[in-house]
């Protein structure tokens, strides 16, 4: 199945501020339900494990309402790791404002001074951009980071185009039913993903099958045994 890129509505907020709230809370159920939480979750733990922090500080690029690095915070949280989440996105509208650290900037220019963060992690970002674009904006999260950089996104095949074509009726943004098919349509495959990150410089690539059709990646910034 070949990569199609297909605008989003969400991207230029192409709908009233109502239909853009509901669009939110329809990603709040999709990273919930179908992956986002856990995915992200799993690959946190994994760097907690390998380097054996029981507390992480992470920048979420791209956050919106920042479900899935919020839940996956708290599930973590319970396993005794503590999470530490600064949520940054295009628009201050997408961001929530429930006290938790927010600010509005650029994926490719992340405003922070290298190291700022343990981990830089994004969820359902990485499908918006071309190749060269995801070079950029992980050669910005590894100078950021101390430790590695992390995707949570979408594997495009058939079948999870077929998936979510079936599950849209449980959405009820106009905005969610353009945009989820259009995203899985824009998204890479795992071997695509690889041969792009491999020329960021990451130390080490660690890339992984998740849930209902995620793709987990880490980006090392030095390498483990």
């Amino acid at each position: 199945m070949q990569r199609v890129v297909i605008p989003e509505l969400l991207d230029s907020d192409a709908g009233t501020p109502e239909e853009v709230r509901t669009a939110l809370r329809d990603l709040r159920l999709i990273n919930r339900c179908f992956g986002g939480t856990s995915t992200t979750a799993s690959l946190l733990r994994r760097i907690a494990e390998k380097t054996g922090k029981r507390e992480l500080s992470v920048l979420d690029v791209g956050a919106g309402p920042g479900e899935s690095a919020l839940a996956a915070a708290d599930e973590l949280a319970r396993a005794g790791i503590k999470v530490h989440i600064t949520l940054m996105d295009r628009a201050a509208t997408h961001l929530p404002r429930n006290g938790i650290p927010a600010i509005v900037g650029d994926a490719l220019e992340l405003p922070f001074c290298g190291g700022s963060f343990d981990v830089v992690t994004s969820c359902l970002f990485v499908h918006h951009l071309e190749p060269a674009q995801i070079v950029q904006h992980m050669g910005e999260a590894l100078r950021v980071c101390r430790v590695a950089a992390v995707i949570n996104d979408l594997n495009r095949s058939a079948a999870h185009v077929a998936l979510v074509y079936a599950g849209l009726p449980l959405f009820r943004s106009r905005i969610t039913w353009h945009d989820a098919p259009a995203s899985v349509r824009r998204a890479y495959t795992p071997a695509e993903l690889r041969e792009i990150l491999e020329r960021t410089g990451a130390a080490r690539l660690d890339i992984t099958a998740h849930y209902l059709f995620r793709i987990g990646a880490i980006a090392w910034k030095a390498p483990y045994d």
